[in-house]
């Protein structure tokens, strides 16, 4: 009896694992050249690149919006993955100006940098329209991609792949 079921139920996730597969590879931005070397300023002063952040271990790149009803879901998953050593960069989307970013996440204990976009430039040029968007930089080349909600395990599931085959 039990055999049936088990069979039935890892059939599902075999399914739902290679349908979300296959969607997030229709739906990862198509960057251009050179957009790893592009100059990105913190909302706390910094200024870096995802080739520079990219280059010892895989960059998961978080788009988030102070207005979207998931990221406030998803945000804790990449607040905790941050914690946990996880290489992390988030972008404010259209969420107000540097002072406004800061008091949304005030008490949140940031590790990770954080770039404010408040007019949208960077996720254009980046093709970036949904959020949340995930992204994942290996050595300055997006890899792995993906929008809506994920998982904290579908996320670290990602990075596990992506340091197996692309590092």
């Amino acid at each position: 009896m039990f055999k049936p079921i088990l069979r039935n139920i890892l059939l599902l996730g075999i399914l739902i694992i290679a349908l979300s597969s296959v969607s997030d590879v229709f739906r990862v931005p198509q960057l251009t050249e050179g957009f790893a070397d592009q100059r990105l300023h913190t909302i706390d002063g910094r200024e870096l690149t995802l080739a520079e952040l990219s280059a010892k271990k895989p960059l998961l790149v978080y788009f988030w919006s102070r207005w979207c009803n998931l990221c406030h879901h998803t945000l804790p998953t990449v607040l905790a993955l941050s914690n946990d050593g996880i290489n992390v960069l988030t972008v404010a989307l259209r969420s107000g100006d540097d002072i406004s970013v800061v008091r949304y996440l005030h008490g949140k204990h940031l590790t990770m940098p954080v770039v404010n976009d408040p007019q949208g430039e960077i996720a254009t040029r980046w093709n970036v329209s949904v959020t949340p968007t995930w992204l994942i930089i290996s050595d300055g080349k997006v890899v792995l991609g993906t929008t809506g909600w994920s998982s904290p395990w579908g996320i670290q599931l990602r990075l596990w792949w992506v340091q197996k085959w692309y590092q």
